[in-house]
């Protein structure tokens, strides 16, 4: 019974070492992608007024989910003819998730998988007891963010004064080697 218990608690570590391996950045590509959730999405509003939204995974974090949205709204604005965009609105969400996980050197009915162990008379029974007792699960945290903006698109040079405008052509140069691209298949 415990060699096969030692047996099952090793496949899962193995196991989500393997797929924690495997994880990678949201790539800067349209939302739903070959079958990605996250991604970039638009949404016209009037001719030269968009939503733009990207969605980032579990280990893309809040800067390269605002770099790539900022970039999705200057490829837009280049796209439709325009020079310039403001963004009118603009907001950065955070989805936080907890996530537990049996703890496998934890100290149970069947004895200690590592370290002392004490057991206790108690109520006409033995009762286990060790350093661990009552903390029985790993608890992980998993933060996943979505950056949203409403624009507006302008041509000519862009407004002075405006902190909110920016350039798009200057975004696209400076923001688009800095966003993690699809990989060739």
């Amino acid at each position: 019974m415990r060699n096969l218990r030692k047996t099952a608690v090793l496949a899962a570590l193995s196991g989500a070492l393997a797929l924690g391996a495997c994880a990678t950045a949201t790539p800067y590509q349209p939302a739903g992608l070959n079958g990605q959730r996250g991604g970039y999405a638009e949404q016209r509003l009037e001719a030269n007024r968009f939503n733009v939204s990207f969605s980032g995974n579990s280990v893309t974090s809040r800067d390269q989910v605002e770099m790539s949205l900022l970039l999705r709204a200057a490829e837009l604005t280049a796209e439709n003819g325009y020079d310039w965009f403001s963004t009118v609105a603009r907001a950065t969400d955070r989805d936080t998730r907890f996530y537990s996980t049996p703890d496998p050197f934890y100290y149970d009915r069947y004895g200690p998988y590592w370290g002392p162990s004490w057991r206790f008379y108690r109520r006409g029974y033995w009762s286990p007891w060790g350093p661990t007792w009552g903390n029985d699960f790993d608890v992980r945290q998993v933060d996943r963010y979505e950056a949203t903006a409403e624009i507006v698109m302008g041509r000519g040079p862009k407004p002075s004064g405006d902190v909110n405008a920016f350039d798009a052509r200057e975004v696209i140069n400076n923001l688009g080697p800095r966003v993690t691209r699809p990989v060739a298949k």
